[in-house]
């Protein structure tokens, strides 16, 4: 799992999935598949601290790297996430490079105080329950630990250049839906929207940082990937579960 950052950091090809089933049972099955990663959506589904904690731990045991986007950029859920054991935080509604730049303190150790700055403590999951000396729990965090943007906001269309060269950031993700309804759109493929994509990939590209996004539409991502996005968070276990139940009534002479 210690490698997912190198290999976000490379552009190397990603995919993964949305968890919105606050059950670890759910992610033990994903951390079973050929996905590249999970992301725990605390944001939009009813995950808990203890939720995560159980969901984190299945992934661990699956070797599954696992990320998790909290219900905001708050120091607190971040903290909680990376105590648990995530591998990293997608944060949403990053509009400003002064927001990207608390999300990052609030990710990664560092000298100085300050809410922003992520706290230590030596008896959490991250820190091996206590049987990690400080340098190495430290080093291992900032090899390990992955900060994804989220942009998804007109503010963050006009910073976007600054938000990718904050230091700290990993990659942007375009929040494509949520894009769409700032913009005033009502589909995802309006060409506005797509100039919008367009140009947040190119400031990823200008600030040599990795892109990811979600397309409504599974088969663009190639496409997308010829343009410069890698990292793909596709459907979510909802969706699975739907198209499974339909395929089966299907196969099955039963549909309507």
């Amino acid at each position: 799992m210690s490698d997912f950052k190198t290999r976000l950091a490379s552009g190397a090809p990603l995919i993964g999935t949305f968890v919105k089933t606050p059950h670890p049972h759910v992610v033990e099955v994903l951390a079973s598949t050929g996905l590249d990663c999970l992301c725990l959506d605390a944001e939009h589904a009813p995950f808990d601290r203890r939720d995560l904690d159980a969901c984190i731990l299945a992934a661990r045991a699956g070797g599954m790297p696992v990320l998790v986007r909290p219900a905001s950029s708050a120091a607190h859920e971040i903290l909680g996430a990376l105590d648990c054991g995530a591998d990293g935080v997608l944060v949403p509604h990053v509009r400003s490079a002064a927001e990207a730049e608390a999300v990052a303190a609030s990710v990664h150790y560092g000298p100085g105080g300050g809410p922003a700055r992520r706290g230590y403590a030596g008896s959490s999951r991250a820190a091996g329950y206590g049987t990690l000396p400080i340098p190495d729990h430290l080093a291992a965090s900032a090899a390990r630990s992955v900060v994804i943007a989220q942009i998804e906001d007109l503010e963050a269309l006009g910073h976007i250049d600054a938000i990718a060269a904050v230091p700290g950031i990993d990659a942007l993700f375009i929040g494509r839906i949520d894009l769409t309804i700032a913009l005033g759109c009502t589909s995802p493929d309006d060409p506005e929207v797509i100039a919008a994509v367009e140009r947040i990939l190119a400031a990823c590209r200008a600030a040599g940082r990795a892109c990811g996004m979600f397309t409504p539409r599974p088969a663009d991502a190639a496409m997308w990937r010829e343009k410069g996005a890698s990292l793909f968070l596709l459907g979510s276990d909802h969706g699975f579960l739907r198209e499974g139940a339909a395929s089966l009534a299907r196969a099955a002479g039963f549909a309507t």
